[in-house]
């Protein structure tokens, strides 16, 4: 009794809304909306497997050459003709020690006119000495793309490099590699701006102890992540103006998402149909059911649709619009207050429901958003917090970049190293 209690007064679950698994009362899968297939677990019949393979050309080779006859005991001598019977191979790695590369620059003074010419040293040795640019990747990837804390990075190094480095150097290093890519992270800070499609959320994080925000905004080919005290609109004005004039914008309900300027929207039916579960099943809604299966038939037949039927008036979208606006005509004024409110967002944000099935490029949900922030969340369980506001933004100026590579096929460790060696400055 109890539970039911709660849920009428929440009304929310994981499976319902965005409420955290860990809040379910219950915390039952009786809802569960994933099916058996029928298949064994494993590789499926006609699956290409994948195995290791001798090389042909080993690094090293380590004959055994018996010296006596396991039969008799004869010993061998040169003589004896031995051929090879058997081959295998294992992978190790050697011990990992770091190497001391020592620069030196030359003076020599000119016998015609005495003037002394000094070699340059390269650009960017600054300290007398000073870690490598394969060394700042490394702490790099270790950090944002592995999301170590720089405590458990510190114990890497001096166990498995031998290298012993303090967190104060760590830091250092994160701060001078998101400086490096400062120029690529505006270069995707614009790719989004002008691109065709723009999905955008949001994740609390903790800075210090304080409440932030994590913001994406991201498209098939380019993510862009920032960090800010506020979850308002303020924070996207203040880093698009001008918001987002030619792409189509995908979000979820947020105000202040909803509030940014664009060609058109999309409401993420993904949470939508959630809201609308969690009413079936709540309060046991008709209207919920069939305004779900008005979505779900939608999703379908965008997974069907062609070029050419976007083109022009099309007889099916048109019957999904109809039956859309005939679910919204509804009398809510005796509805649940919470389903009251979901019916007036939905008919204030009309012509943001069905917009994917106007364009070729715009999804029905915002699950890519979800997941470009995702890692964020991963970063915040394991290394709790960040200590200032500054580090956050080091973080999301690294990731954008190290998301935007993954989306482009790259390697990450690859991309770091070009970052560190300011070899990206130029890129498009």
């Amino acid at each position: 009794m109890r539970i039911e209690i709660e849920l009428l007064k929440n009304g929310r679950k994981s499976d319902t809304s965005s409420t955290p698994s860990s809040q379910d009362y219950g915390r039952s899968n009786k809802f569960n909306s994933r099916r058996k297939s029928g298949k064994k677990s494993g590789g499926q019949p006609g699956h290409k497997g994948s195995t290791l393979k001798m090389s042909e050309q080993p690094d090293e080779i380590q004959k055994y050459i018996s010296k006596y006859c396991k039969h008799c005991g004869e010993e061998f001598n040169g003589e004896s003709i031995f051929k090879l019977h058997e081959r295998k191979q294992e992978i190790v790695l050697p011990p990992i020690m770091p190497k001391i590369i020592e620069h030196q620059s030359f003076s020599c003074t000119c016998s015609k006119c005495g003037a002394q010419t000094t070699s340059d040293l390269p650009s960017h040795l600054r300290a007398n000495i000073q870690y490598g640019q394969n060394i700042q990747s490394l702490i790099t990837y270790l950090s944002v793309y592995q999301y170590l804390p720089s405590n458990r990075i510190k114990v890497f190094l001096q166990d498995i490099m031998h290298l012993s480095i303090g967190e104060g150097t760590i830091f250092n290093i994160i701060k001078t590699m998101s400086e490096k890519a400062g120029p690529v992270y505006e270069i995707i800070k614009e790719k989004v701006a002008w691109s065709k499609v723009v999905g955008g959320d949001e994740t609390g994080i903790k800075i210090n102890g304080d409440k932030a925000w994590f913001w994406v905004f991201q498209n098939s080919l380019y993510t862009f992540i920032k960090a800010a005290y506020s979850r308002g609109y303020q924070s996207i004005t203040e880093t698009f103006s001008d918001g987002f004039p030619l792409p189509v914008y995908v979000s979820d309900s947020l105000s202040a998402q909803l509030k940014t300027k664009t060609l058109a929207k999309q409401l993420c039916l993904a949470h939508l149909m959630r809201e609308l579960k969690n009413f079936e099943q709540t309060f046991k809604s008709e209207w919920a059911t069939k305004l779900k299966q008005v979505f779900k038939e939608a999703i379908e037949y965008k997974k069907q649709m062609t070029m050419d039927d976007y083109g022009g008036e099309n007889p099916k979208v048109k019957e999904f619009e109809n039956r859309l606006s005939k679910l919204l005509e509804i009398d809510y004024s005796r509805k649940h207050r919470k389903l009251r409110a979901f019916i007036k967002r939905l008919i204030k944000n009309r012509d943001s429901l069905l917009t994917f099935l106007y364009h070729l490029e715009v999804p029905p949900d915002n699950n890519g958003s979800e997941r470009a922030i995702r890692n964020a969340k991963v970063k915040m369980k394991i290394s709790n917090q960040f200590k200032t506001i500054d580090f956050a933004n080091h973080y999301a100026v690294i990731r954008s970049v190290i998301d935007t590579s993954l989306k482009n096929s790259q390697n990450v460790f690859d991309t770091l190293t070009c970052l560190a060696n300011q070899k990206l400055i130029a890129a498009e």
